[in-house]
């Protein structure tokens, strides 16, 4: 994908930094996972630093909107002080749904780089290509399928869990 400001490293050390930021982005899913949320982390990289951080919290906060692309926009923008983004990649471990998307695109995201697909909620084409919109003002770049085996393992395994466990309610109901 071609990048709007020019401003990104070529295809092999892109591919580099895609994998060491999306490692960053799987610690904090796994952080995310030992509080009992849906394991998802998210990070906003501006001139190759990390400036913002967020994982998934929308069961302990109580708040449909804690998802962690949410959590790694609000960071990055409060740190930089400007709720405008431009220039900044955002990777997170799963395609951002729309609501995400939607805050990807205020935000004048550049560029977005997710692992696993999300075949029922995506919104970087898996259900729906927000970001492919011609009628929108604002277009982002978008990179699937960095770390996918590792990002879609991490997402399985919890839902086995989480699966297994209400079995194991179920059956001692019994």
């Amino acid at each position: 994908m071609s990048d709007p400001t020019g401003s990104l490293a070529p295809d092999a050390e892109r591919g580099a930094a895609d994998e060491a930021f999306m490692r960053e982005a799987l610690a904090l899913a796994r952080e995310a996972e030992q509080r009992g949320e849906v394991p998802v982390g998210a990070v906003v990289v501006r001139g190759g630093e990390i400036i913002g951080r967020g994982r998934n919290a929308p069961i302990s906060s109580h708040d449909p909107s804690a998802h962690a692309e949410i959590a790694a926009l609000r960071d990055a923008a409060a740190r930089v002080g400007n709720y405008r983004l431009p220039g900044c990649e955002l990777f997170v471990t799963i395609e951002p749904c729309a609501m995400c998307a939607g805050a990807i695109l205020h935000a004048r995201i550049a560029r977005v780089v997710f692992g696993a697909r999300d075949a029922k909620t995506g919104a970087c084409g898996s259900v729906v290509d927000l970001f492919a919109e011609p009628r929108l003002n604002h277009h982002a770049s978008v990179a699937g399928g960095v770390l996918e085996a590792e990002c879609a393992a991490l997402l399985q395994r919890f839902f086995a869990e989480k699966r297994r466990e209400g079995k194991e309610r179920r059956g001692a109901e019994d």
